[in-house]
């Protein structure tokens, strides 16, 4: 075991963030763990590392390990060229081959007599630096700077004069590069492109060595982790397996709670109208057992509603109208900035309904084309067509789209006059702003916050064509896979750019890879499209007259994709029927309180006409109720 915490808490101004965490951790084991915003994921890292102490608890590194850590943005000021900063990580094998050197000068002029000695010196010198890597650190360096994205060109540059998001890949790049014992990454991913988190994860897989992990990507996640440690509530879990193990089995544990819930509430019902039967005859020994009943009641430990973190989060998307069937035509795009050409004589079509991703490295222009459909930009060249009765509904990435001087329910009312303020406030509450938090000004707000009020902006605009730029940027993962039931839900058209995986996998139908300049499209999601790219790799490099065995690979890839396809859309169809369920249930629950309480006043309490009709009501309701708690039995099941 490389790393031990037992029962760490932690509050701020009393308010509670980690209570009795514990978790351990085994040599060369992949973790991470998982939370919403605000779960106190880097509070408990920066416990970890020692930067902030914990009020109770402890953490504990074995004896003679060492551990890296990388924070999620840094502020870095050096002279450095970026090769000069990763080859400071490589200090100690620098300084040995400079001893060799000195020694090897020293043989050339020392007497026979002292010869021995340093013949002996170099010997374990030579053999402590092979082993060490030493012939190799330089290649080693260019390798990890070229697999985190870096050009050649950008090897002599200065670590002050890079962006903030090169600097934290430049410090990534050095803490690999050490090789500590135990890696500590908080949302390493953020970053990096396509390219750049597949070469980390095979990095990282074959790392010898334990590494921990805070991120939001989720296939990043199933790649690397055998572990999955989540915060929920103040408390910790853990569970083993990799990220998509872990959704299942904690989809698992809140069914069996809920069916548990429900089944409990369902005898409450019951034992609560038996009672009322019994006093209704108005006899002592019927009296006698309803008290008896009442006191087992009583005792009875009832069991609390499961509930999800940010699960009253509400959105729907809806068009105000159908578009045609031909959505977007692209003929002849191209685009150069300051003599450097990022696409040229693009092309694509869209039809309604299709979900299409574009992918591509950082800086191939996918945004661009983005921000030129919706006008924000002009081409240099191309013809762009939108069809009849399409409404765009933008998502931009850097939420230019937001007014940063406004206050929230400013944002909403300017945008869309014609709701009232109960109507804003609604909506508002429907993304979590509540209160006099819809009085913030936009500027004051997190990214993610900014991210659910441009979510919110999107509901309302009842557009039948979506273009996202990067929309899962700074959501949890909860609030992505709420976008993705909304979207997956949506009967209108969506384009858009995004470098989650996962996202990708669960929303895309077809994908456009921006590379060499030119568009190639693939029918299918990503791991689809990973098989297809994989696939084409190994024909191109088949012997001639493999076209025969090519295509029918590539139909039945075809078949397979569709196949899964129409599972994933059984799946989804039992997961809403659930969720239809369950709102109906609660919804009934609450009307049946409502009567419950209504019937307690004491206008209706000697009224016994209104009781009789609220009696009934609740009967009806009572046989409603029934017939949903079997139908939630049987779909859970």
């Amino acid at each position: 075991m490389i790393l031990s915490c037992q029962n760490i808490s932690k509050a701020f101004n009393e308010e509670s963030i980690l209570c009795n965490v514990s978790f351990h951790l085994e040599d060369y084991e992949k973790a991470a763990i998982v939370g919403i915003n605000g779960a106190g994921k880097t509070t408990l890292l920066r416990i970890l590392i020692g930067e902030l102490a914990p009020d109770s608890g402890v953490v504990s590194l074995s004896k003679g390990k060492t551990f890296g850590y990388l924070a999620q943005n840094q502020d870095v000021d050096s002279t450095k060229t970026l090769y000069e900063e990763l080859l400071s990580a490589k200090e100690d094998l620098i300084l040995m081959e400079e001893k060799i050197r000195q020694i090897e000068l020293s043989m050339k002029q020392e007497a026979e007599a002292g010869l021995e000695s340093l013949m002996e010196s170099y010997a374990r010198l030579t053999h402590t630096f092979e082993i060490s890597g030493g012939y190799s650190y330089k290649s080693e360096i260019v390798g990890v700077l070229k697999g985190l994205g870096f050009a050649q060109e950008d090897f002599s540059k200065q670590i002050s004069i890079l962006s903030g998001g090169q600097k934290t890949r430049a410090a990534l790049g050095r803490l690999l590069l050490l090789k500590p014992d135990l890696i500590i990454l908080d949302e390493p991913t953020n970053h990096l492109d396509l390219n750049s988190i597949a070469w980390l994860e095979t990095y990282l897989l074959n790392y010898k060595g334990a590494v921990l992990i805070v991120s939001h990507d989720r296939y990043f996640l199933d790649k690397i982790t055998s572990k999955i440690v989540e915060l929920d509530q103040t408390r910790a879990t853990v569970f083993t397996g990799n990220y998509s193990d872990y959704a299942v089995k904690k989809e698992q544990m809140r069914a069996i709670a809920m069916n548990a819930y429900l089944k409990q509430q369902q005898e409450i019902k019951h034992q609560e109208a038996v009672i009322e039967r019994l006093r209704s005859y108005n006899r002592e020994k019927f009296f006698k057992r309803a008290q008896s009943r009442e006191k087992q009641l009583s005792k009875m430990d009832l069991l609390e509603k499961p509930s999800e973190a940010f699960t009253d989060i509400h959105m729907t998307l809806t068009p105000r109208c159908t578009s045609g069937n031909d959505v977007l035509h692209i003929e002849g795009l191209s685009k150069t900035f300051a003599s450097h050409p990022l696409f040229s004589d693009l092309s694509m079509d869209i039809k309604r309904g299709e979900h299409v991703a574009i992918i591509g490295d950082n800086g191939t222009g996918k945004t661009t084309i983005l921000k030129i459909i919706n006008g924000l930009m002009e081409a240099d060249c191309g013809k762009i067509t939108l069809g009849v009765n399409v409404h765009i509904g933008y998502y931009d990435q850097e939420h230019h789209v937001l007014h940063m001087e406004k206050s929230l329910f400013d944002e909403i009312s300017d945008a869309y006059p014609y709701l009232n303020n109960t109507e804003i406030r609604n909506t508002l509450a429907a993304f979590l702003f509540t209160g006099d938090d819809v009085f913030k000004r936009i500027g004051d707000l997190s990214g993610g916050e900014r991210g659910r009020v441009s979510l919110a902006k999107l509901m309302l605009s009842e557009s039948n064509f979506l273009i996202l730029d990067e929309p899962t940027n700074h959501l949890d993962i909860t609030s992505k896979e709420i976008l993705e039931d909304a979207l997956n839900a949506y009967e209108g058209t969506v384009l858009y750019v995004s470098h989650d995986r996962y996202f990708i996998n669960r929303t895309a139908d077809r994908i456009l890879e921006l590379c060499d300049k030119g568009l190639t499209g693939y029918l299918g999601n990503y791991d689809y499209y990973v098989e297809k790219k994989q696939e084409l790799a190994q024909t191109a490099s088949a012997p001639d007259g493999s076209s025969v065995s090519r295509q029918d690979a590539a139909s039945e890839g075809k078949l397979d994709w569709k196949a899964k396809k129409e599972q994933q859309a059984l799946i989804r169809k039992k997961e809403n029927a659930v969720k239809r369920c369950e709102e109906a249930i609660e919804k009934l629950e609450n009307q049946l309180s409502e009567i419950e309480e209504t019937m307690a006043l004491p206008e209706i309490a000697t009224d016994a006409v209104k009781l009789q009709e609220l009696a009934a009501k609740q009967q009806e309701l009572n046989a409603e109720l029934l017939g949903w708690y079997e139908q939630w039995e049987e779909l859970a099941n």
